[in-house]
């Protein structure tokens, strides 16, 4: 019997073991959270509204999931199932969520946001504040869809929040009065980067380069430190042109975006800045919507430095800052027109010359093969195709093959003598949606049909 009861000095000896390993274990958890979070790959956070919820989709990267599409297409292009006019005039892309569509324009000195159901009869429209009336006049941003709500910048500044079902307004703020920024050359063209909590905006004012803005209220949630031309003249940094995305990495929640003159990367919770790179170009625009490629970032302008890929660097430490490092550089010099990356390559258009996509390695920055008779444009991905709409008003379904790119359907959308058909292509539920300024078109593209 007495071989089965425990002495006491033996119980403190057992229990003192078992308090130590406690403690170890949760003196270390923090380090190995860490630890485990600095291994996991970067990743883009999507929306979590089902559709295309915001620019460029769910993801912010261009790039649809869908499946069962044509693979080519006949002569004239895919059936074209409706057509709508009074859209106003504009570049931005069509948003669809909830079976509706969202598009902005600007009608003379208004800009609207209008509501469409998926047959393209409309159903309300709402005034956010004045139009374009300088240089290359059109309604700028998309608006992004969170949780029944509708979030939109005018290229004024003028940031507000809608009812989706109503289109009552809810709140607004001016984002450069109130933070004390400078509008840009061609107008404030950011679309609006949203998630749970907080709508995220480029203020590039004297109070704050960054702001999070409370998305029921728009209260300041975090504004971040202005920020100033790291080289020249040490100016004011405003906002750029470009469409932020929304990173996980090392634990941390990041935004990664373009003011004037540099890619940031701030912490979406507290707005500090984790890095900066100066990218200044001839114009001072940055335009191209980053794009995520492993744990790595890709950029490109036009009449500037060459495009880029910036690495990710984890934190040394729990509180340190997210690091960078570049890993090369590519001819490829996308502006509006957007860049995707799929399956180890980057697809996007040449600018200054009025022809030519790429196909760039992303391991490497290489150029595997270029289409010099495609004139630049605007790039979604869906299906192994990519939807090429160039600056011209031509349509073009395209196959990157191995060794060239394969045009497998073309169309002419409109005559856009101006090279101004900017707006990006959006696949949703098998039907492509285009956008040539007052018109709006839908195709079916779905296979079989």
């Amino acid at each position: 019997m007495n071989r089965f009861i425990f002495r006491r000095p033996l119980l403190a000896s057992l229990f003192g073991s078992v308090s130590l390993a406690v403690s170890l274990l949760t003196a270390f958890q923090p380090a190995a959270r860490a630890a485990a979070a600095s291994a996991a790959p970067a990743s883009l956070i999507a929306s979590p509204e089902a559709g295309w919820p915001q620019f460029r989709g769910p993801r912010r990267d261009g790039v649809s999931d869908e499946r069962g599409l044509l693979q080519s297409w006949p002569e004239g292009g895919p059936k074209l199932l409706w057509s709508a006019t009074g859209m106003g005039r504009g570049f931005s892309s069509p948003i669809i969520v909830g079976g509706r569509l969202y598009v902005t324009g600007d009608f003379v000195e208004e800009l609207r946001i209008l509501a469409l159901d998926l047959s393209g009869k409309p159903l309300w429209n709402v005034t956010n504040g004045a139009s374009w009336l300088n240089q290359y006049q059109g309604a700028r941003a998309s608006v992004t869809f969170s949780a029944g709500r509708i979030f939109h910048e005018n290229a004024h500044g003028r940031v507000a929040c809608f009812d989706a079902t109503t289109g009552k307004e809810q709140w607004a703020v001016d984002l450069l009065q109130r933070f004390r920024g400078e509008n840009i050359t061609w107008g404030l063209a950011e679309c609006l980067l949203v998630d749970e909590r907080a709508v995220y905006a480029t203020a590039g004012g004297r109070d704050a380069l960054l702001v999070a803005l409370d998305k029921k209220t728009g209260d300041v949630l975090w504004q971040s430190a202005p920020f100033f031309d790291s080289e020249g003249d040490a100016s004011l940094e405003n906002a750029g042109y470009a469409a932020p995305i929304l990173v996980r990495f090392a634990g941390r929640r990041l935004l990664i975006g373009c003011s004037l003159r540099h890619l940031f990367c701030a912490d979406a919770e507290t707005g500090k800045i984790q890095w900066t790179r100066r990218r200044p170009t001839s114009y001072s625009v940055l335009a191209m919507a980053p794009v995520l490629v492993g744990d790595a970032v890709f950029v490109a302008a036009p009449f500037g430095p060459p495009g880029r890929l910036y690495r990710l660097v984890a934190p040394p430490g729990r509180d340190g800052p997210v690091g960078v490092e570049e890993l090369w550089s590519t001819e490829l010099d996308t502006c509006q027109g957007g860049v995707v990356h799929v399956d180890g390559r980057l697809f996007g258009a040449f600018y200054p010359r009025p022809k030519g996509w790429a196909a760039v390695e992303a391991a490497t920055g290489r150029t595997l093969y270029e289409a010099p008779d495609l004139v630049k444009g605007a790039a979604t991905w869906a299906d192994n195709r990519l939807y090429a709409l160039s600056v011209d008003g031509w349509m073009q379904l395209v196959h990157p093959a191995a060794t060239q790119f394969e045009v497998k359907g073309r169309f002419q959308l409109a005559p856009a003598r101006d090279r101004d058909a900017w707006a990006h292509p959006v696949i949703h539920d098998g039907r492509l949606y285009l956008r040539y300024h007052d018109t709006l078109y839908c195709y079916d593209i779905r296979a079989g049909r």
